[in-house]
């Protein structure tokens, strides 16, 4: 059973020179939510250099798809991870999702004009305003999102965005 450890995986991508925003519940969590999360969720910058860089770093985490309680190779390139928008990942650290265009947002470029760069479990992380997760969690209309959000819409109300 692998161990999750956020700080490893997102020290792999800072050390391949990954640009992304932290989004979901990890940076709901920085920002005073009171949820435990599994995984990490990440918005990468879509151009075709940090794709590659992307595709490079999730090599070095041992990625793998997951779907259905299942994990499966995939040989991936930064062209073909741009292709799909979500992608559900399980690597040596823990879960990690890519999210190119979370749900209520236009993607990196939306998402990093609010994000904050903060230090994370020792490594820097740029991390969405709670202003834009709660924006992202309202759109996903998931059910375990809609119960978190009265709280973070409260914890945004008493100025808990930490990019504000």
């Amino acid at each position: 059973m692998t161990v999750f450890d956020p700080a490893a995986m997102l020290d792999v991508l800072n050390r391949h020179g990954v640009r992304y925003v932290l989004i979901g519940g990890l940076a709901a969590a920085i920002h005073g939510s009171p949820f435990v999360t599994v995984d990490v969720d990440v918005t990468p910058a879509s151009d075709s250099e940090n794709l590659e860089r992307l595709s490079t770093a999730l090599r070095a985490l041992d990625a793998e798809v997951r779907a259905d309680g299942e994990t499966f190779a995939f040989d991936h390139d930064g062209e073909s991870l741009g292709r799909n928008a979500i992608w559900n990942l399980t690597t040596a650290f823990g879960d990690l999702d890519l999210a190119l265009r979370p749900s209520g947002t236009a993607g990196f470029d939306d998402l990093t004009r609010d994000a904050v760069d903060l230090e994370v479990l020792g490594v820097v992380v740029r991390v969405a305003s709670l202003a834009d997760v709660v924006r992202s969690k309202a759109a996903a209309g998931r059910s375990k999102d809609a119960a978190q959000l009265p709280l973070l819409r409260r914890l945004l109300e008493e100025g808990g965005d930490l990019a504000g």
